[in-house]
């Protein structure tokens, strides 16, 4: 049998020892419901579709909380087991290094697929029980929004693994944890914007800027939930940026992964050539 699962099941039991999956399953679930509800108040006036203003409320929500929460989860995922000499006492067992590193990832993963899931599958079960006339499109956008969001905070619990396996200290890679959530939710769509005002539009081509979007896990999440799916991008303001041409669901989804998996295999490859 691989010990893959079985070093798997141990993350989860671990993380549901240290408190890791209540935690964060309960922050979740509690940020999912005030949005859902305060974002239903206005329905009753406006007409506006309860789950769809959820799903804009969800995704804006999860572009900066979910990479944060997978950051912290794997930073220490590598580096923290070596120092405390478990690494070395689980690889003296008859389990290669990409199977260690597999089956920790596939823990880390499992945690935040459970907590994305539970949590925010609250706000669809309130928003099921008392909006019974909601569409089925719209129940398939929020469907959407769960897989793209595990995909999400796969690609950095993936980009915190690889952190992990470049550096000699916790302290380090929690540094670089921290650099990665501000380059890639915040400073990187300032500078891209910054860009766009000093060209005034004009410095980029669609082809190029549609690269650049595509080169960011969180642009790709944000253009995938609120411009690539009608419903949702009418309220979340996209529908003139849908109209004028963005990357297909697809393509956006195939980032998304590509995210996940590139960061994993660099991380495979510099761990086997590490010395413990």
């Amino acid at each position: 049998m691989s010990p893959v699962p079985t070093i798997a099941l141990k993350e989860v039991r671990d993380g549901l020892r240290n408190r890791w999956v209540a935690a964060t399953t309960l922050l979740l679930a509690a940020l999912a419901l005030t949005l859902t509800f305060l974002g239903s108040a206005p329905t009753g006036s406006v007409g506006v579709n309860p789950l769809e203003v959820t799903i804009v409320s969800l995704s804006s929500l999860t572009i900066f909380l979910l990479p944060l929460l997978a950051l912290l989860l794997s930073f220490d995922a590598v580096v923290g087991e070596i120092e405390r000499g478990t690494m070395l006492l689980l690889l003296s067992y008859p389990v290669s290094r990409w199977q260690a590193l597999l089956g920790k990832f596939l823990g880390h993963l499992a945690i935040i697929a459970f907590a994305t899931l539970c949590g925010y599958g609250s706000a669809g079960a309130v928003l099921w029980a008392t909006a019974p006339e909601i569409a089925p499109e719209s129940w398939s956008a929020f469907a959407a929004l769960l897989g793209s969001s595990v995909l999400l905070g796969g690609a950095f619990v993936s980009l915190g693994y690889l952190a992990s396996t470049c550096v000699r200290d916790r302290g380090t890679a929690a540094g670089i944890a921290v650099a990665l959530w501000l380059v890639f939710v915040l400073l990187y769509d300032m500078a891209l914007l910054g860009l766009l005002v000093a060209t005034q539009g004009q410095g980029l081509g669609s082809g190029l800027l549609d690269l650049l979007l595509l080169a960011n896990p969180a642009d790709a999440y944000r253009l995938f939930n609120l411009a690539g799916l009608p419903e949702v991008g009418r309220h979340a303001g996209m529908a003139g940026v849908a109209a004028h041409g963005t990357p297909a669901p697809g393509l956006l989804l195939a980032a998304l992964a590509g995210w996940m998996l590139l960061p994993l295999g660099l991380a495979t490859l510099i761990f086997s050539r590490r010395q413990i």
